[in-house]
């Protein structure tokens, strides 16, 4: 699953704050730790806020802080505010003689997207903030994309 930048931010933003939910952040302060726009993030917390699950605090001191239920909301509720995820698979339309494959695809496709769906729909933040904490990929040595890249500008 591919998912818009803006709803990126909104993830890193709301497991950034519900890590601390007593500690108000700035924009910046999110922005900078996860090198992204501090502009594109400001409109993704007006809109987490709008939704009641980050609130802001104005004045010297002010930013962003987490007010949602962190045992409660998922990360599909996030990524919902940002985007309707599909099952449609983009696929050409083929000939008559075709249809059987491409049909085939998008069954799969489309069952794939409703695990994930699910999946999403089944990891409140506060089980996500467990698992960040765990660091399992560490033990496992999962190949994450980061290691990915770490690894291609080594081999060059």
């Amino acid at each position: 699953m591919k998912l818009q930048k803006a709803t990126v931010f909104a993830l890193y933003a709301v497991l950034e704050l519900a890590a601390a939910p007593g500690r108000q952040r700035t924009v910046v302060e999110i922005a900078e730790k996860y090198g992204i726009s501090a502009h594109h993030l400001a409109k993704v917390l007006r809109d987490l806020g709008r939704a009641g699950i980050v609130d802001a605090v104005r004045g010297v001191g002010g930013g962003y802080r987490f007010t949602g239920n962190a045992k409660r909301l998922t990360l599909m509720d996030v990524i919902r505010l940002f985007e309707e995820p599909s099952a449609e698979a983009d696929l050409p339309l083929p000939s008559r003689d075709g249809q059987d494959i491409a049909e085939g695809l998008r069954f799969v496709l489309a069952e794939l997207d409703a695990q994930t769906g699910a999946t999403l729909r089944s990891i409140s933040l506060s089980t996500m903030l467990k698992l960040i904490a765990r660091r399992p990929w560490e033990s496992q040595g999962a190949a994450t994309p980061a290691r990915r890249a770490q690894a291609g500008r080594r081999s060059r």
